[in-house]
């Protein structure tokens, strides 16, 4: 599994504003497209002008695999929604999810 990491700074004013259209326009895109997982908001409690988006996807190949036109027209949209609110893309990144051995205790 691979996990898509990126991580805003956006207004707190902004905030939910931000993550309902996330909801209405990112997560309807990536969800038609043959290994998205699903993904998680996470609110850091002692910033409240970043947020986490974590994107979970079955492999890198199939994450890659989204037609660059389409994260371009979806970011768009995106943008437009906002109405010029700003934010800022402070990290993104990817991770691969490692399995960690079963542990047995007697």
């Amino acid at each position: 599994m691979f996990i898509e990491w990126l991580k805003f700074k956006i207004s707190e004013e902004f905030r939910e504003l931000f993550i309902q259209k996330d909801a209405e326009i990112w997560t309807p895109m990536q969800s038609k497209y043959r290994g998205f997982l699903g993904k998680e908001v996470w609110l850091n409690p002692d910033n409240s002008a970043e947020l986490v988006i974590i994107v979970y996807w079955e492999n890198r190949e199939l994450w890659q695999a989204i037609p660059q036109e389409d994260i371009n027209k979806t970011e768009k949209q995106f943008d437009l929604s906002l109405k010029g609110i700003k934010y800022e893309i402070l990290e993104n990144l990817a991770y691969q999810v490692r399995k960690s051995p079963r542990i047995i205790k007697n």
